[in-house]
């Protein structure tokens, strides 16, 4: 039963959305998101997803989403897909978009909640079949798998008109796996075990993916978003999207990516891992901004921040100019394969303070391999020189380890640990910088999940059933031989 607030509550931002794609008729899938609804609508990668679906003439794309009930530590209500108030059971098909670790939690919960069993080895035929993509495939996808009846791995551009294809030619679930199988870049745990098939990578042809629908209600309120390029050219240690993922960068030209902006967008957002890398970004910026439009940025890049952009960015509304610093030491910096040099996160605050930019925001990682109270200190006196020109502000996580990475397999450093080396950088900068910080506690149990397997994601589903708390996880994770402290 949906409750009165709930149907309100949608019926609210239903209303308020530009380019809603009407659902059509054919097979009916929910687009399922397990995040909130603010959170999934500043997605590029579920709004690709949807266009995709909802424009294809025999599918009838609903979407559904994490009820925002889920952050409040309130039972959560049955989901319902927004366009025609259906719970999720209803459906034959639920395509999942999952961005990173922590969401495998949301789809248990939104499985759960539905009344529908989120292990695959509990289903039936008459079950709802369950289709998982999205970023986290191109680092690990097996503790999705005794979720995921299937998984797309990489772009989905080429290979969601294929899997859909099956799903409606197949005579029954066991033929339907079979298929899907066969198909190069899907991940069928029931066929492959654990071993997951290579990525799928579009078509040039088919880029950049873009918004369908703006709307006040997402996170980023009203932002039309394009993609600018995809994939990187560098090489961080850290990073799944480095230059040997799927290509490495391929760049989306400045004519079609203006193309694709519509006219009635006042706020545009240009995404991509690496947008500062970009020959001609100044020039889009500066095109965009000549409109009337505010711009915004995925990605900068410290030592991308010339004159030309920064002055291009002030004039496109930035207020704070946001870059990674990503290790709090030169030498740590090295380590994790970052090229960027303090010299040019000087320039970058000089530019600020040049183009009337109020802040400098800096996002860093505590607990590399190999950190020492030295590197803090280090950060701890950076941080301090560049608050003299303007202010800075910390954005800190901690380092978890991800597959297909160079730094795949390298431990957590603890939380204890990590709250200590935060403690000592919030001591050094103490009425000079404004650190806000992520927590090492979740941030261990993302760890465990980028580098498990299906055990671990299992754990996963009796931790949210215990109720979700850390001690619930830390429990789960422990039987398996996980520790929070080394």
């Amino acid at each position: 039963m949906i409750s009165s607030a709930t149907r309100q509550l949608i019926h609210r931002r239903l209303s308020v959305e530009l380019g809603r794609l009407p659902t059509g008729g054919g097979r009916r899938v929910a687009l399922v998101y397990p995040s909130p609804y603010a959170v999934a609508m500043s997605s590029l990668g579920f709004q690709a997803a949807y266009r995709l679906l909802a424009e294809l003439p025999d599918i009838a794309c609903e979407r559904a989403f994490l009820p925002d009930s889920a952050n409040q530590g309130a039972v959560l209500e049955r989901p319902v897909s927004y366009e025609s108030l259906s719970e999720l059971g209803s459906f034959p098909l639920l395509a999942a978009s999952v961005a990173y670790e922590l969401e495998l939690a949301g789809l248990v919960r939104m499985l759960q909640a539905s009344g529908i069993a989120p292990e695959r080895m509990a289903r039936t035929d008459a079950s709802p079949f369950v289709l998982v993509g999205g970023p986290i495939t191109f680092g690990n996808p097996l503790p999705l798998a005794p979720f995921a009846d299937a998984i797309v791995m990489g772009e989905a551009e080429q290979v969601l008109p294929d899997v859909l294809e099956a799903f409606g030619d197949a005579t029954d679930r066991s033929e339907l796996l079979d298929q899907l199988a066969a198909h190069p870049h899907v991940f069928v745990p029931a066929r492959h075990g654990d071993a997951p098939p290579p990525l799928a990578r579009c078509e040039d042809a088919l880029l950049p993916a873009c918004s369908c629908i703006t709307t006040p209600e997402a996170e980023l309120s009203d932002m039309f978003l394009v993609e600018v390029e995809r994939g990187c050219s560098r090489a961080c240690g850290y990073c799944v999207m480095r230059r040997t993922t799927n290509g490495g960068m391929r760049l989306v030209g400045r004519e079609l990516i203006l193309s694709k902006v519509p006219e009635s967008a006042r706020r545009v957002g240009l995404v991509g891992a690496a947008v500062s890398d970009h020959p001609r970004i100044a020039a889009i910026v500066r095109d965009l901004a000549d409109s009337g439009r505010q711009v915004g940025l995925s990605s900068l890049r410290p030592d991308r921040l010339s004159d030309e952009l920064v002055g291009e960015l002030s004039r496109a509304g930035y207020k704070t100019l946001t870059t990674a610093l990503d290790a709090p030491s030169a030498r740590l910096r090295a380590l994790v394969d970052r090229t960027p040099r303090e010299g040019h996160y000087i320039d970058a605050a000089e530019r600020c303070r040049r183009y009337g930019i109020e802040r400098l925001k800096l996002y860093l990682m505590l607990g590399l391999p190999d950190e020492t109270d030295e590197d803090i200190d280090e950060c701890g006196r950076f941080i301090a020189e560049l608050t003299r020109i303007v202010p800075v502000v910390l954005g800190v996580s901690p380092f978890c380890a991800k597959r297909n990475t160079p730094l795949d397999g390298r431990p957590f450093a603890g939380v204890r640990t990590v709250g200590a080396r935060l403690d000592r950088l919030r001591r050094a900068v103490r009425g000079r910088a404004e650190v806000r910080a992520t927590s090492a506690r979740w941030a261990w149990v993302e760890h465990v999940l980028a580098q498990g397997g299906p055990e671990e994601g299992l754990a996963v589903a009796r931790a949210v059933e215990r109720g979700g708390r850390f001690a619930d996880y830390r429990r789960e994770f422990g039987e398996l031989g996980h520790e929070s402290d080394r």
